[in-house]
């Protein structure tokens, strides 16, 4: 259907959202001699992982110009869907690959966390009304015992205040008789 929009260009469609841990990898052609460093790749993980917990070579993805991610499946137990990652790059000019780094990494297959829900969606509508009226009579039992602590503490400044005159009245008292030795 030449000149019609795609449907992520339509009004109102919605955009696909990267998932958490999951990376959005650059378009481009790879660098054939890093593509073809599959057995490089493989190597490199041996170095770092059980051969046992490494499956079969799902691709490879080009990260930017000389630079290859290789993935390959992950066997591990406990890491079903996750994909181990080898990046490899090499200088301009050079037929030496090198290994950048390696990993593993979720896939869409994964078991991932569900994204983060604010409380006033997760709750169902008769707990979150128990919720506020619990937070409201917590809010009257709170304001109940701040008017206690205050008048606790006005008591206490009267207390402080009429204690201080005392002390001045003792005080002028005495400067009267040290006044009057004189």
């Amino acid at each position: 259907m030449a000149g019609q929009p795609s449907s992520s260009a339509l009004p109102g469609a919605a955009e696909p959202r990267p998932r958490a841990g999951v990376p959005i990898w650059r378009v481009g052609k790879p660098d054939a001699l890093l593509a073809g460093a599959v057995e490089t790749a493989r190597k490199a993980l041996l170095e770092a992982v059980d051969a046992e917990h490494i499956g079969r070579h799902l691709g490879a993805k080009s990260e930017g110009e000389r630079l290859v991610t290789h993935l390959f499946e992950c066997l591990r137990p406990g890491y079903r869907g996750w994909q181990w990652y080898v990046t490899v790059a090499r200088v301009s000019r050079s037929k030496i690959v090198t290994v950048s780094e390696l990993g593993v990494l979720p896939s869409e297959n994964s078991v991932l966390a569900p994204e983060w829900v604010p409380w006033s969606e997760r709750v169902r509508p008769e707990e979150r009304e128990q919720a506020i009226l619990d937070a409201a009579a917590e809010g009257v039992a709170a304001a109940d015992e701040a008017e206690d602590i205050d008048d606790d503490a006005a008591e206490e400044t009267d207390e402080a205040e009429e204690a201080l005159e005392a002390a001045d009245a003792e005080a002028a008292g005495i400067t009267d008789i040290d006044d009057e030795i004189d």
